[in-house]
């Protein structure tokens, strides 16, 4: 008997109802993103954002083994050195800019290891929530890799820059308790429960008036982003699309009536 040979690994989106699923299916390499896996990360945000059922988008690893160990290693002899290096970074910017572009809230469900690029992508969504065994760690260090500017951007959204010098120039890995504590995740949860907490907190998020999510979302990234020149005419008319929406008129009518609302995002 032969035994059957593992499925390629593949980043797969998978929709249910209000959430959109992002899975990196690449059990083997602790769910390494290989080239093909970033150059479908965009696409498949452009997919959960196109789709109007979809309200919230969340990202995770296959199994609960790891989120992430990042950028598949065994790639770099090729993908990652000369001129081919140039080609490989442009994926990894093409994805983390399509994650710190969706207008709809990403979290990021972090079972075990999240490292290297996979903390970057966890960086990248709005909210992370992780199992108590989780580890997160840059490597770069270790490699000899320069660790590209674009990609810690997003950490000192999350955490002093003290901490994140801490986690780059020694490349260790923190705990899920450590990582707590400085502000990388939102909640640790115990591993059985974790998917329970997302779906939970997802759902809760899902029920609420999309435009209203998407005017905080983009109110909140927009001051922390650009703090000195922050775009205001275009926050306010998030705002007031939200005040001339039909679930403006939904919410009021749900709140005097004593019922749930039914938004429909517009």
């Amino acid at each position: 008997m032969t035994d059957t040979p593992a499925p390629p690994p593949d980043l797969k989106l998978e929709i249910e109802g209000p959430l959109a699923w992002i899975v990196a299916d690449n059990p083997g390499r602790m769910n390494a993103f290989t080239a093909d896996m970033w150059a479908k990360l965009p696409r498949h945000i452009q997919a959960a954002e196109a789709d109007p059922a979809v309200r919230v988008i969340i990202l995770r690893g296959a199994g609960t083994r790891a989120f992430s160990a990042g950028a598949d290693i065994s790639e770099f002899e090729s993908a990652r050195t000369g001129t081919a290096a140039a080609d490989y970074d442009r994926l990894n910017h093409e994805a983390f800019d399509a994650l710190l572009g969706a207008t709809k809230p990403v979290i990021a469900m972090i079972h075990g290891f999240c490292l290297g690029g996979g903390l970057g992508i966890a960086a990248c969504a709005d909210l992370r929530l992780a199992d108590h065994r989780a580890q997160f760690a840059i490597p770069a260090a270790k490699l000899g890799l320069g660790y590209n500017a674009r990609w810690v951007q997003p950490l000192l959204a999350l955490a002093a820059p003290s901490f994140v010098k801490e986690m780059i120039f020694t490349g260790r890995r923190i705990s899920g308790e450590e990582a707590l504590r400085i502000g990388v995740v939102n909640t640790l949860t115990d591993a059985d429960t974790l998917e329970i907490a997302v779906r939970t907190l997802a759902t809760e998020i899902a029920g609420n008036a999309p435009l209203t999510v998407s005017a905080a979302k983009l109110a909140i990234d927009e001051l922390t982003r650009h703090p000195e020149q922050p775009n205001f005419a275009k926050l306010d008319a998030a705002v007031l699309a939200c005040f001339e929406s039909a679930d403006y008129a939904e919410g009021r009518r749900a709140f005097l009536e004593k019922r749930k609302p039914a938004f429909q995002g517009r």
